[in-house]
């Protein structure tokens, strides 16, 4: 059995990597100016001979087009990753980044950095703050409100969270400029990658690699979590040290997305729970086959995006659609223990 499912997880593998892949050349295909096969063979074409017969087209797919590419690829992975990872310390898959309000918390950071006019660095540094501040008072509130269903008091909390940074985010916005400030909150709130750049992608790479070592390195102590503390304990595992570093590895991944391209949430619920569903429980085939299909889903979302109607749809609107209904399918199918 183990070897039939060692079989069919790389299969996944291979079969999620050839179809990342392909997602992201036809990724490069759409969009109002230079669509379809034609255009990128000729700007490849120009990049190969150092040709510029038509420099308008190179500048469109290198550096407007390939950035939206490789975020999607990055942030789709993340926020897979980081719902992962929390759907397994909490050994429920209907948890994720958004409920738990890490998010919001990430996205109140970032607003007030904008509103405070401060550079990337420090936008980016803020919205950790505000992801993990967030995170931390989930948790704190679910330790102390001792109920018989845990999972329920954590998505209660996050709830509640949410709706008091939700307040704070409301206030900044009435407190912003009307004319500067407000417009690119509300449509970065929203979910976008329309002004993604190279150095966008650059910036957050760091942070998205840092949250995804520990995540990486502890995935079979994942597995020994998702057992529960007092078996994990009795392995020999340190549950408090391990559910901080992991937490603090989503939510740093989660935080640094957050920063540059808005909310974009569902992923990190919807995603995890197909992958477990694909390749099962197991969180060392479970972590890269979510990885890998949060960024084929976030590449589909945004060629949508670009494509589905005369002006750009937010990626926030495209992935509540599907995750919404999603979650409550989760809801009717009674699917509220870790089995």
């Amino acid at each position: 059995m183990r070897v039939r499912a060692a079989i069919a997880g790389r299969s996944v593998m291979i079969l999620g990597l050839a179809g990342l892949l392909v997602l992201a050349v036809l990724s490069m295909m759409v969009g109002k100016y230079g669509g379809g096969p034609g255009p990128l063979f000729a700007a490849l074409h120009q990049w190969v001979t150092g040709e510029t017969t038509d420099p308008l087209l190179a500048t469109v797919l290198w550096n407007v087009r390939l950035p939206r590419v490789l975020a999607a690829v990055v942030v789709g992975a993340a926020l897979a990753a980081a719902g992962a990872t929390y759907q397994g310390l909490f050994r429920n898959p209907l948890v994720s980044p958004d409920l738990l309000g890490v998010s919001v918390g990430a996205s109140l950071g970032a607003v007030l950095g904008i509103f405070l006019s401060l550079p990337l660095l420090l936008i980016q540094l803020a919205a950790f703050a505000g992801g993990l501040a967030a995170v931390l008072a989930v948790t704190a509130i679910g330790a102390l409100v001792r109920q018989r269903d845990p999972v329920l008091t954590l998505v209660l909390a996050g709830i509640a969270i949410q709706a008091l940074i939700g307040a704070g985010i409301s206030l900044i916005k009435v407190l912003a400029d009307p004319y500067d400030q407000l417009p690119a909150i509300t449509y970065w709130l929203l979910g976008s990658m329309t002004a993604i750049t190279r150095f966008d992608v650059l910036s957050i790479l760091p942070a998205v690699i840092l949250g995804l070592v520990p995540l990486v390195l502890l995935r079979w102590r994942m597995n020994v979590m998702t057992l529960g503390d007092e078996e994990a304990r009795t392995l020999g595992v340190d549950t408090v040290k391990t559910r901080i570093v992991l937490i603090a590895g989503a939510t740093l991944v989660t935080a640094a997305t957050v920063s540059v391209t808005g909310i974009i949430g569902w992923i990190g619920l919807v995603i995890p729970h197909i992958a477990r569903m694909l390749v099962g429980p197991d969180f060392r085939r479970l972590l890269p086959a979510a990885m890998m299909l949060g960024a084929a889903y976030l590449l589909i979302v945004d060629m949508l995006a670009r494509s589905i109607a005369a002006i750009e749809v937010p990626l926030g609107i495209l992935t509540a659609t599907v995750g919404a209904p999603f979650f409550l399918w989760l809801l009717v199918a009674g699917k509220r223990s870790w089995s």
